[in-house]
């Protein structure tokens, strides 16, 4: 089976394809789809690589300003998490000053290279979450 999208979820039609047979979404499809996308966060998450802390920072000022959420998960493994700490410390001292540490979850993982080694990195979560402000 084929399955191929087009298409974002802040666009207001999709665009699937499975066999050749097309079939366009419409506004009713898309309430059911919204229930369905605030379950999933992955739109709030924020992946923590080799980039400055500020980069992260922009992004995580983003994220709460630009699209509304209450909520962003930062993540990041191994030397990067150094990186994610700094990221959440800016965001919370200097641009969003309700913002605060819902939760850090630590874990390892065991990651496999190309050689087929195994090794154990460690990984981080911070969740930080602000209130909504009623109009």
């Amino acid at each position: 089976m084929i399955l191929r999208v087009i298409g974002f979820y802040r666009t207001s039609c999709y665009e699937i394809s499975v066999l050749g047979k097309e079939k366009t979404m419409t506004d009713e499809t898309k309430e059911e789809e919204e229930t369905t996308e605030k379950k999933r966060t992955d739109e709030n998450v924020i992946y923590v690589g080799h980039k400055p802390p500020m980069s992260y920072v922009l992004a995580v000022v983003t994220q709460f300003q630009g699209s509304g959420s209450d909520e962003v998960i930062i993540k990041a493994r191994g030397r990067a998490i150094s990186t994610a700490v700094d990221t959440a410390e800016i965001v919370r001292n200097r641009f969003v000053k309700d913002a605060k540490i819902k939760d850090i979850q630590i874990s390892t993982e065991s990651v496999t290279n190309e050689e087929g080694r195994t090794s154990n990195v460690s990984s981080m979560e911070i969740i930080l979450t602000t209130k909504k402000k009623s109009k």
